[in-house]
């Protein structure tokens, strides 16, 4: 847990036995019977805080695991052909999902597709690795991208979350 999130119990009479949790912001809200005792209190928040994080660490890989996700992927889609010397998250990107220098075979992904389905990330991925390849966006450049099978649903994952952003005045993005 980030050393400022901090822990919100919630006890409610009208449940009975379930336990659940959330985060909301900086914090973790651990939804609780008020019959519990304290010791068992601390028991479940203890249980409960170590899934979310799990479950936060899983959405959010290294910059390793990214690295190891790409070449997988050049594998997979590209016969092993695109080799990034780096892949990793950075905040500054904005308005772009991710970015590729060919030149020195850097490839860079917006820390806001973190959360997003796995294979969102895997297209954005593919499309960089795909830079690799052909520098532009011409015809051969797209012959590569979709080669991706889920190339096409997670363009439209990613055209309707910026829509979405620019709705409520949020950043949105683009591919490169």
């Amino acid at each position: 847990m980030p050393p400022d999130s901090e822990v919100e119990v919630r006890r409610s009479k009208r449940r009975r036995r379930t336990v659940s949790a959330y985060r909301e912001g900086d914090r973790i809200i651990v939804l609780i019977p008020a019959s519990l005792t304290r010791r068992q209190e601390a028991e479940w928040v203890e249980t409960m805080v170590a899934r979310i994080e799990k479950s936060e660490r899983r959405k959010r890989p290294t910059d390793d695991d990214l690295h190891e996700r790409a070449v997988a992927l050049s594998d997979e889609y590209l016969g092993g052909l695109a080799q990034p010397v780096s892949v990793r998250w950075v905040d500054n990107q904005r308005s772009r999902w991710g970015s590729c220098t060919p030149g020195d075979k850097t490839i860079r992904l917006s820390a806001r597709l973190q959360g997003m389905p796995s294979w969102v990330v895997d297209y954005v991925l593919v499309h960089e690795l795909a830079h690799l390849l052909a520098p532009g966006h011409d015809a051969a450049f797209w012959a590569w991208v979709d080669r991706y099978p889920h190339a096409e649903k997670a363009k439209g994952y990613l055209l309707g979350w910026s829509a979405a952003a620019r709705v409520e005045d949020l950043p949105g993005g683009d591919v490169d």
